[in-house]
């Protein structure tokens, strides 16, 4: 049966709410993984460009007694190369993360703010025949 227009747009005002939520939480969990997988390739390319004398030429001790132009530019070319593969380790480590809590199957369809009689249907409580993964 369909809803009234003004409980239609309360309840997607609702849906549009959580899907949101869902979405920023989604977000976060990236951002937060790929910070922390990614540090080691931010510090080592940080550390690089800061000693250069091309590029910013620090006058902090480390860069005068330890890093000359030539360790400079190693510890440039290792952060990038090591980015590649930690960025495959984050990308999976998200994805295991967000299947094992079920974050993706968390949406509310549309459909709910149309008619009556819908169920949430979230994570484990759902018994639709859809899946996000086999």
């Amino acid at each position: 049966e369909p809803r009234s227009p003004c409980c239609c747009l309360a309840w997607t005002l609702l849906i549009a709410t959580i899907n949101s939520l869902l979405f920023l939480l989604n977000l976060l969990l990236m951002f937060v993984i790929f910070t922390i997988v990614l540090l080691p390739t931010i510090v080592v390319v940080y550390f690089g460009f800061q000693c250069h004398s091309q590029v910013l030429h620090s006058s902090a001790r480390y860069c005068r007694s330890i890093l000359d132009d030539n360790s400079s530019s190693a510890l440039i070319i290792l952060g990038f190369v090591l980015l590649s593969p930690l960025l495959v380790v984050a990308m999976a480590l998200y994805c295991s993360l967000a299947r094992r809590l079920q974050l993706l199957l968390c949406c509310q369809p549309y459909s709910l703010a149309l008619y009556k009689g819908g169920r949430w249907c979230c994570a484990r409580g759902c018994r639709a025949p859809l899946k996000a993964w086999v």
